[in-house]
C-alpha cells in the first residue's frame, strides 16, 4: 500500500525537524516536503499534492490561516494544526477549523521539548485516521471550500430502524472528538431556541479550549450555550459544554440534574464521553438520548449501551459524513445504535426524537 504523503509546514527549523523525525519513523508516512511560511506551504501542497499536512500559525510571510484559506480554495487537503495551549491559541485554531481545518494538535510552548515528543504517537495516529478517511478522500474543491454561510439544512437520510423507546425524553447528551467542533457547527445551530429539554457535550479538547469554543457556537446558535461549572443546576434550552479541566457527570438531587466536575485516571480522554453519558443514563432512565459523532477510537461506547440498556435512544453519525469513523463505528459496530444518519440530518433526528 502506497505511503502516506505528508506536509510540515512550520517556521520553526527545531519543529520541521523534530515532526519530520516523528513522522519518519513510521513505515506507513512519507514526509515529501517540509515549508518554512505560508506562501510556500501553499506553493508545495499545489506542487506535491500531500495527502495530509501539519501547519503552524505563527509563520513570516503568510500565516497559516491565511495559507489554510488558500489551500483550500485550490487543492483541498487535510489540514491539522499545531496550536499553542494559550487562549489566543485556542481562538485562533477555532477559527481555523472554521475554515477547513480538521483537526488539530496542542503544543506546551513553555516546554516544547518534552511536550514535542510526548504528541508523537497521537500526531501519527490523527495523520493515518483522517487521511484515510472517507469524508477525506472524497473531498473536491467545493466541497471544503472558505464559506461563511450557515449550515445545511437538515435532511433525512437516515435508515429505516425505529427508536426502541417511545418514552418522551428529558436530556440529549452528545459526544465527539476529532472533527467535532465542526460537525457540533453544523448540527446545535440548527437547534431551535424554545429546544424543550437541556443538552450536554463532551468534546475532547484542552481546558483553554472549551470556553473559547462554547462562546463560538453560542455566537452561532439559536439555543444558548455555555461551558458548564462545578455544581451548577442544570436547565431546559441550555447548552453545556464539558469543560476540558476534567470529567463532566451528572448527580441527580431529588429534581435536579447537578453537574459535577471531577478527574478519574480511568479516562485517558478528556472530556471522557463515557463519564457523562453513563452518568445520563443513570440520572435519566429511559429517558435520554444519546447521539455520537465524528470521532477517533471508542469513547462513547460504553456510554451509548448504557443509554439504550435504560430504554433510551441511540443516534450515530455516519460514516460518510465523519472525519474519522471511529467512535460512531464502534456504536455501530456493538449495533446499539438505532439510527445511523449523515451529519446534517442529526439536527433533525434531535428535534422528532424529543
Amino acid at each position: 500500500m502506497d505511503r502516506i504523503k505528508v506536509l510540515i509546514v512550520d517556521d520553526s527549523a527545531f519543529m520541521r525537524n523534530a515532526l519530520k523525525s516523528m513522522i519518519s519513523s513510521d513505515d506507513d508516512l512519507q514526509v515529501v516536503g517540509v515549508a518554512c511560511d505560508g506562501v510556500e506551504a501553499v506553493e508545495k501542497v499545489l506542487l506535491l499534492k500531500p495527502d495530509i499536512v501539519t501547519m503552524d500559525v505563527e509563520m513570516p510571510k503568510m500565516d497559516g490561516l491565511e495559507a489554510l484559506k488558500q489551500i483550500m480554495a485550490k487543492y483541498p487537503v487535510p489540514v491539522i494544526m499545531l496550536s499553542s495551549y494559550t487562549t489566543e491559541g485556542a481562538a485562533t485554531t477555532l477559527r481555523a477549523l472554521e475554515l477547513g481545518a480538521v483537526d488539530f494538535i496542542p503544543k506546551n510552548l513553555s516546554d516544547l521539548s518534552i511536550n514535542i515528543m510526548n504528541i508523537r504517537l497521537i500526531l501519527i495516529d490523527k495523520l493515518k485516521q483522517i487521511s484515510g478517511s472517507k469524508a477525506q478522500r472524497t473531498r473536491r474543491p467545493a466541497d471544503e471550500a472558505v464559506h461563511h454561510s450557515p449550515p445545511l439544512p437538515p435532511v433525512n437520510h437516515t435508515k429505516a430502524v425505529k427508536f426502541m423507546s417511545s418514552k418522551k425524553m428529558a436530556i440529549v447528551a452528545i459526544g465527539t472528538s476529532t472533527g467535532g467542533p465542526k460537525a457540533l457547527q453544523t448540527v446545535v445551530p440548527l437547534l431551535p431556541k424554545n429546544f424543550p429539554v437541556p443538552i450536554v457535550i463532551s468534546q475532547h479538547m484542552p481546558a483553554t479550549f472549551t470556553g473559547p469554543f462554547a462562546q463560538r457556537l453560542n455566537q452561532l446558535s439559536q439555543m444558548q450555550v455555555k461551558e458548564a461549572t462545578q455544581g451548577e443546576r442544570i436547565e431546559n434550552g441550555i447548552v453545556y459544554i464539558a469543560p476540558g479541566s476534567g470529567h463532566m457527570s451528572l448527580i441527580r438531587k431529588g429534581t435536579d440534574r447537578i453537574i459535577n466536575i471531577a478527574e478519574n485516571a480511568e479516562y485517558i480522554y478528556k472530556p471522557s464521553v463515557d463519564v457523562m453519558m453513563l452518568s445520563v443514563a443513570a440520572a435519566n432512565p429511559g429517558a435520554c438520548l444519546g447521539v455520537i459523532l465524528t470521532g477517533m477510537g471508542n469513547d462513547g461506547l460504553k456510554g451509548m449501551k448504557a443509554i439504550r440498556d435504560s430504554g433510551g435512544k441511540t443516534i450515530a453519525q455516519n460514516e460518510d459524513t465523519c472525519v474519522v469513523y471511529g467512535m460512531p463505528k464502534a456504536v455501530v459496530d456493538a449495533g446499539i445504535a438505532d439510527k445511523i444518519t449523515p451529519l446534517n440530518g442529526i439536527a433533525g433526528e434531535i428535534i422528532s426524537s424529543i
